[in-house]
């Protein structure tokens, strides 16, 4: 069995050495050594040209779990695109929510520029009934936030493409549904793919449709939320808050009023990151799968997007 490796490139060696634990009797070969037919190539923001260069056989690994780099460029025809699911970052995923929804919910901004000024003011508590968390993509990422948040007792809210029934969720789906989640969520939490139905999908339109005093939190996709839009509803009033962890331009560039608005928490794409050992054993499993020509999970649908 023939493995291409285009890893992140300061990774390369840790890639490589847990592929060779986890499946020992596979040639590996890390970009830019590459052999022309690979059963199988497992890439990062692969460059335009690989797939003119290299052919992979059986199936094309993305090494993370959004798939919009992979996607744009040039793929071969008849070749599965796979997808990491989870592999270690759905707990990091519902930690990162979790922090900037209770955060949001016990008015820690608040509190702290009342520690600036130097002033003592207790605010009032608000109700828990009335703070409901709405998570826009209800994938296993998703499904992890909303169990994460779940003993808190906030209402749990989630949007996505069609229904999903989940335990303590209230599920909205479609374009139907759009309007009526956004307006009961006080918190916005955005785990979409990045397709060209959901690029610029939060916009003024989305957000003004959220309760006075909400938040957005965005760890899906920087293309998703209109920057100036958001910006306008914070300086307006309607927004109390953003915590952000993915942007349009990464790294996000130093002129972005991101960096120094009052209201907005930012963190350099580090909400989930992917685990090289939890990631290469579920590679390593589908790929056994997929020798013994037994289906697999994770299979993107290119014309999806996700």
């Amino acid at each position: 069995m023939e493995i291409l490796l285009l890893p992140p490139r300061d990774e390369a060696d840790e890639w490589r050495a847990a592929l060779a634990r986890a499946l020992p009797d596979a040639a590996i070969a890390v970009w830019p050594d590459a052999p022309p037919g690979p059963d199988y190539a497992l890439v990062w923001k692969p460059p335009a040209d690989l797939f003119s260069r290299v052919h992979p056989a059986k199936a094309i690994f993305n090494l993370g779990a959004g798939v919009n780099a992979l996607l744009a460029v040039p793929l071969p025809d008849g070749v599965a695109v796979i997808r990491l699911e989870d592999a270690g970052m759905g707990v990091q995923m519902a930690e990162y929510v979790t922090l900037a929804v209770l955060r949001a919910y016990r008015e820690a901004d608040a509190y702290a520029a009342q520690q600036r000024a130097g002033r003592w003011q207790p605010r009032p508590r608000i109700a828990k009934s009335a703070f409901g968390v709405g998570i826009l993509g209800f994938g296993v990422l998703g499904r992890a936030v909303a169990a994460a948040l779940a003993p808190f007792g906030f209402p749990l809210y989630a949007w996505s493409r069609g229904p999903k029934a989940h335990p303590g969720v209230v599920s909205f789906a479609g374009n139907d549904g759009f309007a009526p989640f956004l307006a009961k969520s006080r918190v916005l939490v955005c785990l979409l793919p990045s397709t060209p139905a959901t690029r610029g999908l939060v916009d003024r339109a989305a957000l003004a449709a959220l309760p006075r005093g909400a938040h957005f939190v965005n760890v899906a996709r920087g293309d998703i939320v209109v920057d100036e839009d958001l910006v306008e509803l914070l300086e307006g009033g309607h927004l109390a808050g953003a915590t952000l962890d993915v942007f349009r331009d990464e790294p996000l560039p130093s002129g972005h009023p991101f960096w120094h608005h009052p209201q907005v928490t930012l963190t350099p794409h580090t909400s989930a990151v992917t685990q090289v050992e939890d990631s290469v054993a579920q590679i390593a499993a589908k790929i056994r799968r997929l020798e013994r020509g037994e289906p697999v999970t994770g299979v993107v649908d290119r014309a999806r997007g996700y």
